[in-house]
């Protein structure tokens, strides 16, 4: 969304994440990132307009890998009557602070799986006018009927290579990531296929031990689900699927941060024994009801209350939350977890790098963040910055 500017741009006395000192970047007419140099490499562009952001931190903006609607409508709803909605929905993201994310679909039937991905498949072509859709996040249906959480029993599948092929159809070239549980192939087959077709395997709604989490892994699987929930929790004796994932240094963990999903010692306790922003990643898991107040909704066949930003079944089984991405990079910093470098790259930089995209460098978009850090209250703020 980057726009041409009518003069080049140079932002000083910037703190950038994932670089020493303060920062200079010079952006250029078309809206691109020329450079990223130490303040005083070299003299500002007398053509250029300068910005001082004196100290703040300047980033791109953030990428929601799991996000299952917004503004009413649930992304395994989509068809071609609301599809406009999800144009709204991209606009509204935009302005959350989020460059790129994955429409997540939950565990539904096959049928409204693939109405949802031709939608989409027609959609990520055009020019968007917001945040990009960057692929697909199918949650399910390969899951774990102990480990289900929300996810409706009827629609579990086996995971077969055969019912992979149905539930993909002709739209796997949309998908970017798929969430199993890989307990359900003994045969080993289905994660080098997914794989094959370039699809991101991601571990979740599942009894996997350690070992069987080890095993998927060396297959192919890169990455795990909304870490600590529906899983075996960490066990000195067992350390399953979870254990098996911080401890490896090429799978990323995704997590959520509203203080309802895992509690903030946890989140300590999963930063630490990680490797922070190269294993973990920040996601909303928010539900349609994000951008709407408080209230009861729709959700599937079934509704959610809606409370605080905490969407619950009826049975108060956790369904998600109402609270956009970069609010979970807010809490971090409030509840002490991390410092605000590592905040932003968790929302920002680690889900890019979580799907083989590149962070802040120079040639990227100039669609920047720029946040603040006021000592006096003890709070960080953003805004859009440029793009």
């Amino acid at each position: 969304m980057t726009q041409a500017t009518q003069n080049p741009v140079d932002i000083i006395n910037a703190r950038v994440s994932g670089y020493k000192d303060l920062q200079m970047l010079l952006v250029n007419q078309e809206g691109i990132i020329e450079q990223i140099l130490p303040m005083g490499a070299i003299k500002a562009d007398s053509r250029a307009s300068v910005i001082d952001v004196a100290g703040d931190w300047i980033s791109l903006g953030g990428v929601d890998l799991q996000i299952n609607g917004a503004l009413g409508l649930a992304f395994p709803d989509l068809t071609a009557e609301n599809a406009h909605v999800l144009q709204k929905i991209t606009k509204f993201l935009w302005d959350v602070g989020v460059d790129g994310f994955l429409p997540t679909l939950v565990t539904t039937s096959v049928e409204k799986i693939q109405r949802s991905l031709a939608v989409i498949a027609d959609i990520i072509p055009c020019k968007q006018a917001g945040a990009k859709i960057l692929g697909v996040h199918l949650e399910g249906p390969f899951l774990n009927y102990q480990k289900r959480g929300a996810h409706p029993a009827e629609y579990l599948l086996p995971l077969t290579i055969d019912e992979v092929k149905r539930v993909l159809g002709d739209y796997a070239h949309v998908v970017k990531v798929i969430t199993l549980a890989p307990e359900l192939d003994p045969t080993g087959e289905v994660i080098p296929y997914l794989r094959s077709l370039g699809i991101t395997v991601s571990l979740g709604h599942s009894q996997a031990t350690s070992a069987q989490a080890q095993l998927a892994f060396e297959l192919g699987a890169t990455m795990v689900t909304h870490a600590f929930n529906a899983m075996p929790p960490l066990h000195h004796r067992e350390p399953g699927l979870l254990g098996a994932a911080i401890t490896h240094p090429d799978v990323m963990c995704g997590f959520i941060a509203d203080g309802e999903h895992v509690s903030p010692t946890m989140l300590q306790i999963l930063l630490r024994a990680s490797y922070q922003e190269k294993g973990l990643f920040l996601v909303s898991d928010a539900l349609s009801p994000l951008g709407l107040p408080d209230g009861v909704y729709p959700w599937d066949s079934r509704q959610i209350e809606v409370k605080n930003g905490t969407a619950r079944l009826a049975d108060g089984t956790l369904s998600g939350t109402t609270l956009p991405l970069l609010v979970g990079v807010q809490n971090l910093v409030k509840w002490g977890i991390c410092d605000v470098e590592t905040a932003i790259l968790l929302a920002t930089d680690a889900p890019r790098q979580a799907i083989g995209l590149p962070g802040i460098a120079k040639s990227q978009p100039a669609n920047l963040l720029r946040w603040h850090w006021d000592e006096a209250t003890k709070e960080l703020t953003w805004q859009r910055f440029l793009g």
